[in-house]
């Protein structure tokens, strides 16, 4: 009776997946081309369990350390990894340091996560700063950098710039090349990581070898292009959660012209490290990420712009799903690779 029974749960299981896979596949077909069907099934799933309310900071910062745990793969081993807390301009600032070998010294990717400059956390990109290390044999140092609202523009990027140069002057004690210092990051960490290159520049400050730049914010004056309008909802990462975000980190709007805010809106790109820019078709962001890879360009900066057509935003970040975010970090690694001559 029992065996009967479990037979007959499976049956209805496999049924069940079967019939989602196929919608998945239906689900798929947009107005705007072909989106991942994984990606489809997703995000139907993600409508389903939503909870329809407005966003806080709260409520996103608990969504995503769920989604994070969901989404990650197994973490990848690396030889070894230190959780420390270092001097910023606004009390200590929290840093992950991943080794993927202990011999050295090695280069060094300094990384920003992503997430609005509201959310995420050292362990929501615990598993790419990992793929990260290993793939590019690189030491990756994680930066927790104050979040908004509660600490707004221009504390994030005055975090994210105390973490690079005490990187830079701590090299011996992090057995790292300080010859060989790249900057990298996703979304909000990747428009982070533009500022920081922008900012060593005018700064005078560390040299980088390499920024790495996936799906990156660079625009937040204006929310205006073709992607913001076609992707304004219903792909994860919508208009609203862009606007909210906007606001809470930049509530003054005489701030968003920043080039430390907007790196589109720099005058001039001269002079800054050779660049991977990676986008995502499905993405209210994909505009202003194929705009400044082809700025970097026309600047003279060595530019690796690399696409994925049915890619959502944050997909490198869900290796459990999707297979284009190895092939993204594999793309990042082997760019950082050549920067660093290795």
């Amino acid at each position: 009776m029992i065996k009967r029974v479990l037979v007959s749960l499976l049956g209805v299981v496999a049924v069940a997946i079967a019939s989602i896979l196929v919608l998945g596949h239906s689900w798929s077909r947009t107005e705007h081309g072909i989106l991942d069907y994984k990606a489809a099934i997703a995000l139907k799933l993600r409508d389903v369990f939503s909870r329809d309310q407005a966003p806080t900071a709260l409520l996103m910062r608990e969504e995503s350390v769920t989604r994070a745990r969901i989404l990650q793969g197994r973490p990848m081993g690396v030889a070894k990894v230190e959780e420390m807390r270092i001097p910023g301009p606004g009390g200590e600032i929290p840093i992950r340091v991943y080794w993927p070998t202990e011999d050295g010294p090695l280069p060094v990717l300094v990384f920003y996560h992503g997430g609005g400059w509201v959310i995420g956390d050292l362990d929501t990109n615990d598993s790419l700063c990992r793929m990260l290390a290993n793939k590019a044999a690189a030491v990756v140092v994680s930066v927790d950098y104050r979040l908004a609202p509660e600490h707004r523009f221009p504390a994030a990027v005055e975090d994210s710039y105390a973490a690079l140069e005490w990187v830079s002057r701590n090299a011996g004690r992090l057995n790292v090349d300080p010859t060989r210092i790249a900057v990298g990051g996703g979304s909000a960490g990747g428009n982070l990581t533009a500022a920081m290159a922008l900012m060593a520049r005018d700064l005078a400050g560390p040299s980088l070898a390499c920024q790495v730049m996936f799906y990156p914010a660079t625009n937040l004056r204006d929310l205006t292009t073709d992607s913001h309008r076609d992707f304004a909802d219903g792909y994860g990462l919508t208009r609203e959660h862009i606007e909210f975000f906007r606001d809470a980190y930049l509530p003054e709007a005489s701030d968003r012209e920043s080039p430390y805010a907007s790196p589109l809106l720099a005058e001039r790109l001269e002079d800054l490290p050779p660049a991977i820019v990676v986008t995502a078709g499905f993405d209210v962001l994909q505009d202003e990420g194929i705009a400044y890879a082809k700025r970097l360009e026309a600047a003279g900066v060595p530019t690796r712009s690399v696409h994925y057509p049915s890619m959502i935003h944050g997909f490198v970040t869900m290796d459990r799903v999707f297979a284009e975010a190895e092939a993204a970090t594999d793309e990042a690694a082997t760019a950082l690779s050549e920067a660093f001559g290795n």
